[in-house]
């Protein structure tokens, strides 16, 4: 396992051709300390482990690695299905004014067509990340001021990582002395 920048995980995930909507996610707030757990996962690519904290306002950081080439049985049913209230995306920029417009194109048709027919909000999400080819989205579990149960099972699956992801993010917090503070 190889511990590196959250943004390098989502990098790569978003340069991954995999099928993005066969992406699952669990969040919520870090056991110990600040910060939020992120795990999210795919059948066919594996599972991976973020911690994050916000620096400031406008600043993310974090850590996170892959902790699995797959999602087996075992795991399956610790990821959210089609049923959970939840959704989450990646989605990278686009790369110049050209794709952007195509883009907004597509998006501007996508919401005509679900605007002139009755659609359910999960159709809509799914149309709308398919406009703007989204490359990893799906259904999530996430809670803003707690864990879900699943984040908590996912924890001591994966302790190993768990723990060494968790003394990253604390150099992290101690190089950003983001534990002491605003004057």
């Amino acid at each position: 396992m190889r511990v590196r920048d959250w943004d390098d995980i989502l990098a790569d995930v978003a340069s991954d051709s995999t099928d993005p909507d066969g992406w699952r996610a669990v969040a919520g707030s870090r056991r110990e300390g600040l910060g939020e757990d992120l795990y999210f996962g795919h059948p066919g690519v594996g599972v991976y482990h973020l911690k994050t904290y916000a620096k400031n306002p406008r600043d993310l950081r974090g850590v996170g690695a892959r902790i699995t080439r797959s999602v087996d049985d075992e795991l399956d049913p610790l990821l959210p299905d089609e049923e959970s209230a939840g959704r989450f995306a990646v989605q990278s920029p686009p790369e110049d004014e050209s794709e952007a417009e195509d883009a907004a194109t597509r998006l501007r048709e996508t919401l005509k067509v679900h605007a002139e027919a009755p659609t359910s909000p999960d159709h809509l999400f799914e149309d709308v990340m398919e406009a703007i080819d989204s490359p990893a989205f799906g259904p999530m579990d996430y809670e803003f001021d707690g864990r879900p149960d699943e984040l908590d099972e996912l924890s001591d699956t994966f302790e190993e990582a768990e723990e060494l992801l968790s003394a990253e993010l604390e150099d992290l917090i101690d190089e950003d002395d983001v534990d002491r503070g605003f004057h």
